[in-house]
């Protein structure tokens, strides 16, 4: 299933368009009041997570998202939504947690099982398990990665996980399998190669000088130059 293959429900009207426009108004609102009023809008908007209309659950994790209030609980919930875009949107506020160095286990774990979501998760979710970095996941995570990297039959996907994979400074086999797939694939693979040294990795960006893509032999030729 690709990012447009899942069915979108209807666009919030009336009350509930007001309300998820609300929430976030209020979240933002909501920084510079006292720790009262920022918490009643903290509550107004976790409970707003369980609204019938996707579009105000949204705007929930939005709102959450913006006051640094959504939490690996929140997550564990929403990615079970049965809306894709409230999963996506999910994803996203867990990946700016992680961003933030505020990211747990239980966070991982949830990520990991959200790529074999629809690809308008499972991308977003590749990007957040990446920004965890080198030396802080367990083999799990990694190898989750490296079967999206090699057999999504999304090249979004396929991309996504190739970048993660060089931000975790792991696989690097599948990295360099990924030099022969879709040319998107192939230049983020040039680039996930960053990390990794040995005469195999500079073999395929020699190789990669004579790739078709202008893209990919550009960015072969910066990585090799830097090396030098």
């Amino acid at each position: 299933m690709t990012q447009n293959d899942f069915p979108t429900s209807p666009a919030a009207t009336g009350g509930d368009a007001e309300l998820a426009a609300e929430l976030v108004t209020n979240a933002a609102l909501a920084i510079s009041q006292t720790s009262d009023q920022r918490n009643l809008v903290i509550g107004e908007a976790r409970e707003a997570l369980h609204h019938f209309h996707p579009d105000v659950r949204v705007s929930a994790i939005a709102a959450l998202s913006h006051l640094d209030a959504f939490t690996a609980a929140d997550l564990e919930d929403t990615t079970n939504d049965p809306s894709p875009s409230v999963r996506r949107r999910a994803v996203e506020a867990a990946a700016v947690i992680v961003q933030q160095g505020r990211a747990n286990a239980a966070m991982a774990r949830v990520l990991m099982r959200c790529l074999d979501d629809v690809t308008a998760v499972a991308e977003p979710a590749a990007f957040a398990i990446g920004e965890f970095g080198p030396g802080t996941l367990e083999l799990p995570a990694i190898a989750a990665l490296e079967r999206q990297a090699r057999s999504h039959a999304d090249a979004l996907c396929r991309e996504s996980a190739v970048a993660a994979l060089g931000a975790l400074h792991e696989g690097v086999h599948t990295v360099l399998a990924a030099m022969t797939d879709k040319a998107t694939v192939r230049r983020r693979a040039v680039l996930a190669l960053a990390p990794f040294d040995g005469d195999d990795v500079t073999d395929a960006l020699t190789v990669a000088l004579t790739d078709r893509d202008w893209q990919v032999r550009q960015a072969a030729e910066d990585q090799l130059e830097a090396r030098a």
